[in-house]
């Protein structure tokens, strides 16, 4: 297999070699996504759900002439000066007439003025009626779209012989609709992990997990409602927010803002989602009420006396044990959120109930668990503020719980121009303080036990130089997993990119200090330092359908590591071929280093690597009429072991080879 991958991927180099000169390169969202994100800073969940939101919204672009405010404010990498911008250029210069004119709102910068033409299009200003069409209009002039998706390990893990219930094939279904740019979708997903029973066991109606919704936008006095399952993100997230938010470098890009969201869950992810319905009413002008209610089933480790122990977002259900926990426990949840906005200023109130069908119980003997949510019934309450007044914006929330624990989250930019910005974020999350559905800014991945001060800058001293960075210090008063008493954490990081037409090249360096447990167990905390460098160059030959990217990553924790990659892209109209060569040696899981690869759409990869080996992966895409067709084929190889992954996940080799197959058929606009 090995021989034949190296044959294939040599002989498609020399054909296209010749081609270089072929057509206009064309780019994507995700590669200008990955520009401004780090995925070392986020949790695969995020990571996967920030490519979920940003897909939706790529495959429905809105007509920025016709943009409300709610229709900016989904998209993550935008300030709250640049909605408020984006909004004012047009009432007071009318209609763009193309997306060039972005370059006369001051205040975008370079990330935004990168991403923002694949969100967005100039059309004609024309009056938006708040009526829907009737149904046979919709369903005529909407647009369907249905595509499958199947995964092909050629390797055969431990379980799969003999622990899974299911054979080893992943495979997922949907089909979405569409009309008037997203004003109305519904949609239909079922998937099915690697080792899961198919219409089998516990799946007897089929796929393992299933998600469904349907949304309405601008109707009559609603902004916008859901049914079926559904993303809430409320004020800065401390009571409710989506498990996507973004990284503090991501954060220096929108300076800070928090993305308000009601959305269809339409994703595998069975993490943080809810399932009812859920409406925004527009109650005046300067008011909006949001009403949620939610039933759902979740995972979950029990006790011996039937009480919940650990709640599981995993969604794997493959062995007895696992499926002996699905859906063991329900949750409901009920709430509001009113939001009143007067020109510079805007407040809103939050409130959530959640009630358990069995108590939360968790090991609190342990002691970073001891605060951990427990009890069946949990009440959160918040409010949230803001002002923006020329170039400087405050914004905040403040939250307690049911026993009056606290927690807030305060933001201040100074956006001058374009070219230069700053940002401060103070955080207080009492290590008491519990909310289950709270995703916050933070550096230990929760809104609890941490007190912290953010400080960053974005500035574009040059036309073609764009410098990023941020300080942030945190301190943890109560223990947490490793650090068995209070301690604290030093992150500074510096980005830079350069763009000398062809070439663009970029740089990256982070210093992370956190401390831990001392190995001799003697109840000491000991500091480690953490180095993370980057270096890539990339090359689009001029008037090329090219695009060629070599990138260089060097991590030194306890132990050394390096990485040299390659990519190489060429999309000409209909087609898109993706190949990227990645060669890592590290010392240890200490040192391991991510890789980004372009995935199938709707489909998302988080890959780290370890220890000496390489990667290579080909990328295929075609487009015929209504139809098309992705394949990717990756292959790992490590020249340090002879067995990969352990437990039921082992693979008896030293290398794994699989391929991704998808196919879309589009009908309608």
């Amino acid at each position: 297999m090995m021989i034949l991958l190296r044959t294939c991927c040599a002989g498609l180099l020399l054909w296209m070699g010749p081609m270089m000169a072929a057509a206009q390169e064309q780019s994507s969202w995700q590669q200008a996504w990955h520009e401004v994100m780090s995925n070392e800073e986020v949790t695969e969940e995020a990571w996967e759900e920030a490519f979920e939101l940003l897909e939706q919204l790529a495959a429905q672009p809105f007509d920025i002439n016709q943009a409300s405010r709610q229709d900016l404010e989904q998209l993550p990498f935008l300030s709250e000066q640049q909605v408020t911008d984006l909004l004012a250029y047009t009432e007071r210069y009318g209609p763009m007439r193309t997306l060039s004119e972005l370059s006369m709102v001051s205040s975008l910068g370079y990330g935004q003025r990168l991403l923002l033409p694949y969100f967005i299009y100039a059309g004609a200003r024309t009056p938006t009626s708040r009526r829907l069409p009737a149904v046979d209009t919709l369903m005529r002039q909407g647009r369907h779209e249905l595509w499958g998706s199947v995964r092909v390990p050629f390797y055969t893990r431990e379980g799969d012989r003999n622990g899974y219930a299911g054979y080893r094939y992943a495979h997922e279904l949907r089909y979405d609709f569409s009309y008037g740019g997203g004003r109305v979708r519904a949609g239909w997903t079922g998937s099915q992990d690697a080792g899961e029973p198919f219409f089998a066991g516990v799946n007897s109606w089929g796929y393992d997990a299933y998600s469904y919704y349907v949304q309405v936008r601008q109707w009559g006095a609603m902004e916008n409602i859901v049914a079926g399952k559904y993303k809430l993100s409320l004020g800065k997230g401390l009571v409710m927010g989506s498990s996507f938010m973004p990284g503090k470098l991501a954060s220096l890009q929108s300076l800070g803002r928090t993305p308000a969201t009601l959305r269809p869950h339409a994703s595998r992810s069975e993490a943080d989602y809810l399932q009812g319905a859920a409406v925004t009413l527009r109650l005046g002008r300067s008011l909006n009420l949001t009403l949620f209610a939610s039933h759902r089933p979740h995972d979950a480790t029990l006790n011996d006396d039937g009480s919940a122990r650990t709640l599981i977002t995993s969604g794997y259900h493959r062995t007895a044990n696992e499926m002996e926990k699905k859906h063991n426990t329900h949750a409901t949840d009920a709430g509001l959120h009113t939001t009143w906005r007067r020109g510079a200023f805007h407040a809103g109130l939050t409130a959530a109930y959640t009630h358990f069908d069995r108590p939360l119980r968790p090991d609190t003997a342990t002691l970073y668990r001891r605060y951990q949510p427990t009890g069946s019934n949990f009440v959160n309450v918040a409010v949230d503020y803001g002002c923006n007044v020329q170039r400087l914006s405050l914004s905040g929330e403040t939250a307690i719980d049911r026993n009056g624990h606290v927690a807030t989250l305060n933001m201040l930019s100074y956006q001058p121009s374009g070219q230069w910005a700053l940002m401060a974020v103070q955080r207080f999350y009492s290590y008491r303080y519990q909310a289950l559905h709270a995703h916050a800014l933070s550096e230990g991945g929760h809104a609890q036990n941490e007190s912290g001060l953010l400080v960053g800058t974005t500035w574009t001293p040059l036309r073609h130089w764009h410098v990023q960075a941020y300080a942030d210090y945190a301190y943890f008063p109560w223990a947490r997993s490793m650090a068995s008493q209070s301690s604290e954490a030093f992150d500074v990081l510096v980005a830079s990119t350069l763009t000398l037409s062809p070439f663009t090249l970029k740089a990256r360096y982070r210093r992370h200090y956190h401390e831990r447990n001392h190995p001799d167990g003697n109840h000491l905390l000991t500091g480690q330092t953490d180095h993370r460098a980057r270096l890539s160059i990339a090359f689009p030959p001029p008037n090329s359908a090219w695009l060629l990217t070599t990138q260089a990553d060097y991590t030194q924790t306890s132990d050394r590591g390096w990485m040299l990659s390659q990519t190489a892209r060429w999309q000409p109209r209909h087609w898109l071929l993706s190949l990227t060569a990645a060669w890592f040696d590290t010392e240890s899981s200490a040192s391991r280093l991510y890789l980004y690869e372009r995935q199938l759409p709707h489909q998302y990869a988080f890959a780290s690597y370890y220890g000496r080996g390489m990667r290579l992966s080909l990328l295929a895409q075609l487009t015929i009429g209504r139809w098309q067709g992705h394949a990717l084929l990756g292959h790992t190889r490590y020249f340090d072991r002879s067995v990969i992954g352990s437990g039921l996940q082992a693979v008896g080799h030293s290398f794994m080879t699989d391929l991704s197959l998808q196919l879309r058929y589009r009908l309608g606009r």
